[in-house]
């Protein structure tokens, strides 16, 4: 069995299982230093890769108000750790591993949830398909209300004599 190294972080749980990835923390020879971050997996389709985002407030000078902000970065997922999607992870900075790579997931703070929602793009089809439903539930309304208040038709032969009626208060008034 292979040893664990002490990575400097207090951390709740070290993996229980061991790996042979040389990015691990544990198990391999990255030493981490620089910020901290909790975030959520947003996806970790990626070979030994996730993404993790968090929301931050952004103060706006101009209306003294603060607006939520994004933040994603692609971090190193270990073999021994396997983040899934919609778990919250604790993830550090460490030496450039990759192009985008330059922090690593070292534990796990809570299990995925039960019904996660990605964030910007669901939440945008979510409110597409509330306001669609909205707007159907409108025309059936408008529908049945049209069918209550809409009076007889009326026979062509009355329609001419309105018409005629009309067109001769229009001539009348115009004399």
């Amino acid at each position: 069995m292979t040893t664990t190294n002490n990575i400097g972080i207090q951390v709740a749980k070290q993996p229980a299982k061991p790996c042979t990835d040389i990015h691990c923390p544990y198990h391999g020879h990255v030493r981490l230093h620089g910020r901290t971050f909790v975030g959520t997996v947003v996806s970790a389709k990626a070979a030994k890769t996730a993404t993790v985002a968090w929301e931050r407030r952004h103060f706006i000078r101009k209306f003294e108000r603060y607006s939520r902000r994004l933040t994603k970065l692609h971090v190193h997922n270990p073999p021994c750790i396997n983040a899934v999607e919609g778990e919250k992870v604790k993830i550090v900075e460490t030496r450039p591993l990759s192009k985008t790579k330059h922090f690593i997931i070292i534990e796990k703070v809570s299990a995925p949830h039960v019904r996660f929602v990605e964030h910007e793009h669901l939440r945008k089809k979510e409110k597409m398909m509330a306001d669609e439903e909205a707007s159907e539930g409108k025309k059936e309304g408008a529908k049945k209300g049209a069918a209550k208040t809409t009076s007889p038709q009326k026979k062509p032969e009355e329609q001419k004599e309105e018409k005629r009626k009309s067109e001769q208060e229009e001539d009348t008034s115009l004399q």
